[in-house]
């Protein structure tokens, strides 16, 4: 009987350390392991890892892609302009070891690097660019993301400009240069048609002047146009050379 508590304090003691031992890892897992302080050369995982604690320790890691909201910052573009600016940034790790060995920690770090970068990138950037040039914008910020973070063993993928924000004053000057613009291509366009008509008609009274009896017929056929329309009133126009003869003035 003396013997029993030593046994199930061995036992108990035996299940605690292969609990701690045992270690299943997922697919998208590795396990960033250190033996007595000291990196080990290789990750383990994924599935069946077994750590012998207490002297060797580890750090999960996952590979999977990451989606990172950037917050609004406070923007001022090249021409000085205040605006608001948010994106989203994807990235993952690539080296697990460097991940937990170069940095303290590497989502922080990541996110607080795209904060300042986007602010950089996007001051140097007039307003026209950063609404109309998203696409060379956001390759531009993912280039200098993903080089900064490569000693982290990070890979940045993607960077994506999500809202721009701008200021109620200059949402209604856009508004008015854009009406400004709709206006002026709805000028050009109504005195293009008029030239355009004007030339046809030239070109109509030309063949018509050749032939009286062109005039004639399309006299006829306007005064057929008029009376389908159930008109009251019919006005007959007059040549003027029978007007001047009424007047006695010489053709």
């Amino acid at each position: 009987m003396g013997m029993f508590p030593g046994v199930v304090l061995i036992v108990v003691l035996g299940v605690f350390l292969l609990s701690r031992w045992i270690n299943i890892l997922k697919e998208y897992e590795r396990a960033v392991t250190f033996w007595l302080g000291r990196l080990s050369a290789h990750p383990k995982g994924p599935g069946l890892v077994l750590i012998f604690w207490p002297f060797e320790t580890m750090t999960k890691i996952s590979l999977r892609t990451i989606v990172a909201p950037v917050p609004p910052q406070d923007v001022i573009t090249r021409d000085n302009v205040s605006v608001k600016v948010s994106a989203v940034l994807y990235f993952r790790v690539v080296e697990p070891s460097r991940a937990v060995v170069e940095v303290d920690n590497y989502l922080y770090a990541t996110s607080q690097l795209a904060q300042t970068t986007l602010r950089s990138v996007l001051g140097q950037a007039d307003l026209d660019s950063l609404l109309s040039e998203r696409d060379k914008l956001n390759a531009q910020l993912q280039e200098i993301i993903d080089t900064h973070t490569e000693p982290w063993g990070i890979k940045v993928s993607m960077v994506e400009v999500k809202d721009v924000d701008l200021p109620q004053e200059m949402q209604r000057a856009m508004a008015r240069q854009a009406e400004a613009e709709r206006e002026k291509r709805a000028k050009i366009i109504h005195a293009e048609g008029e030239y355009q008509a004007s030339a046809k008609l030239a070109e109509a009274a030309g063949v018509m002047s050749g032939n009286p009896v062109t005039l004639q017929l399309r006299y006829l056929q306007t005064l057929t146009e008029i009376s389908v329309e159930k008109n009251s009133t019919i006005l007959f126009p007059l040549p003027i050379e029978l007007m001047r003869t009424f007047l006695g003035e010489k053709p």
